[in-house]
């Protein structure tokens, strides 16, 4: 099942993509010096923000920035994120750069709504959008193996070795102000889809022979990584920040006030960061070898895959049945966060939260994973054939809402849409009845009264986005033998 409306989205900006470049195929590079395509950004500011109730994070999928483990995001920049989005009621949705996409192309076009990658300020990135204010300082160095850096005192002794990066990077141009001062610059330009972190596992495979990377990336990288060491540094103290549509300024000073609660410049001047800020630093760049340690084969979950702890266990059964498995990982995600000994205030057992009133097994037997993830599918094709007169889109998201509140009320918030000349088949007026169901004048009349609909909203908008998420990373984990693949495929064998 795909999420329609994010699809067609998609699709209208492959086309503006498209004409973009047809237009601009003869536009000067040094105009144009990152190869943008989506030049003139949409109109979306923060109260569209506030009005969509979710915030879109721009982001490329690896051990700093945003991955997975045992099916649970975690990442530096989504975290924090997430920290904002939280303290503003707004549920946060991950947007991952995939091959041959451009970050600043997704943010202008209104794919995401920032971009936050370890990404620094510069000048070239400067003419497509604004930033917030940094909160961060890093320093790019040189990588290279240990075995050639101790012969590479300075910039003179990188002569003859190539040195790997991303155009689109800040490095690629801070490399080429160094080649312009003449100094003996190789420059080896890959591909967008390799990220920073990818790279330095090339450098340490012997893949590359070097690349540059911020000392904070380097630090967490060598964690897990051997035979890498620092060569020269290449600039002080870059800032990294999130990049935002120029035309934002209202999310501008929302998220300036954020990260000046969490980070400024002392009158010494050295960073002063919030508890929360150091917390995460410390998690992710300065004490991770527990969260970049890689499990042993003997310490590795019997279902694990990269989604989750249980993707080899789901995923034979949802084919047999005739579901896409994504969405059930999506659903069991979402209703017990993967603890197969789940159990709510109302009775709802396991992965699946499956109640024991709606099986025909008993308590003890839905804590069986095997039985428990059928039943679960059980429920959720029985409510798709409910409404499998419907179009792939509502059909899925209506079923999702009667998996999570129930056929009553989901029958209530149809009744009140059509009571509003609303079309009862349609999830977007369906999910506004939901809403007033809280209300006493609407639930008061309702055969099954009150309903929390905005608990269900959130519902199926977050397994939606997940099963969205999921795949993308699976696209992009089951590539052809490469180092990017391995590198995420990694991810999800790490441990807290």
């Amino acid at each position: 099942m795909q999420n329609y409306a994010t699809t067609y989205r998609r699709v209208a900006l492959s086309l503006v993509v498209v004409s973009l470049s047809l237009m601009f195929g003869c536009f000067p590079a040094k105009d144009n010096p990152l190869n943008v395509n989506v030049l003139d950004p949409v109109e979306l500011d923060w109260d569209a923000i506030k009005d969509r109730g979710s915030l879109r994070l721009i982001t490329r999928y690896n051990s700093i920035s945003y991955f997975l483990h045992n099916g649970v995001e975690h990442g530096f920049e989504y975290d924090f994120l997430k920290t904002f989005a939280d303290e503003n009621e707004l549920a946060l949705e991950v947007v991952i750069v995939q091959e041959h996409q451009n970050p600043i192309d997704l943010l202008n076009s209104g794919e995401g709504d920032v971009i936050a990658a370890n990404y620094t300020i510069n000048e070239q990135r400067s003419l497509y959008h604004a930033f917030s204010n940094p909160y961060n300082r890093v320093s790019p160095f040189v990588v290279l193996p240990e075995s050639k850096a101790q012969f590479v005192q300075n910039f003179q002794d990188l002569a003859d070795i190539p040195i790997s990066v991303r155009k689109n990077s800040s490095y690629y141009y801070r490399l080429m102000d160094l080649k312009d001062q003449g100094y003996p610059i190789d420059i080896e330009v890959v591909s967008e889809d390799w990220d920073t972190e990818a790279i330095i596992m090339g450098v340490s495979n012997g893949e590359f022979e070097a690349t540059v990377a911020d000392d904070n990336l380097f630090y967490a990288a060598q964690t897990y990584l051997s035979g890498i060491a620092l060569g020269p540094k290449i600039a002080d103290l870059d800032s990294v920040a999130w990049g935002i549509r120029a035309n934002s300024p209202m999310l501008k000073q929302k998220l300036d006030a954020f990260v000046d609660k969490h980070y400024r410049i002392g009158d010494d001047n050295q960073p002063k960061r919030s508890a929360i800020l150091n917390i995460l630093l410390n998690r992710y760049f300065e004490d991770n070898k527990k969260l970049f340690a890689y499990k042993t084969a003997s310490n590795e979950a019997k279902y694990a895959g990269v989604l989750s702890p249980f993707d080899n266990l789901i995923r034979p059964i949802a084919d047999s049945m005739g579901v896409d498995w994504k969405m059930i990982v999506s659903i069991a995600a979402q209703e017990s966060k993967f603890d197969p000994y789940a159990k709510s205030w109302a009775g709802a057992i396991g992965l699946m939260q499956v109640n024991k009133r709606f099986s025909k097994y008993s308590e003890q037997e839905l804590y069986d994973l095997d039985t428990n993830i059928r039943e679960g599918i059980r429920i959720l094709k029985e409510n798709l054939e409910h409404y499998s007169y419907l179009d792939e889109k509502n059909r899925w998201a209506l079923a999702l809402a009667t998996y999570n509140a129930g056929v009553g009320h989901v029958t209530d918030a149809r009744r009140i849409a059509m009571d509003l000349y609303k079309d009862p088949n349609s999830w977007v007026y369906v999910e506004d009845a939901l809403l007033k169901l809280m209300k006493r004048q609407y639930y008061k009349d309702a055969r099954y009264g009150f309903c929390r609909g905005i608990e269900t909203v959130k519902y199926v908008k977050e397994v939606l986005n997940r099963h969205e998420m999921y795949t993308t990373i699976l696209s992009i984990s089951e590539r052809a033998d490469h180092t990017l693949s391995k590198t995420i495929i990694g991810m999800g064998k790490m441990i807290n």
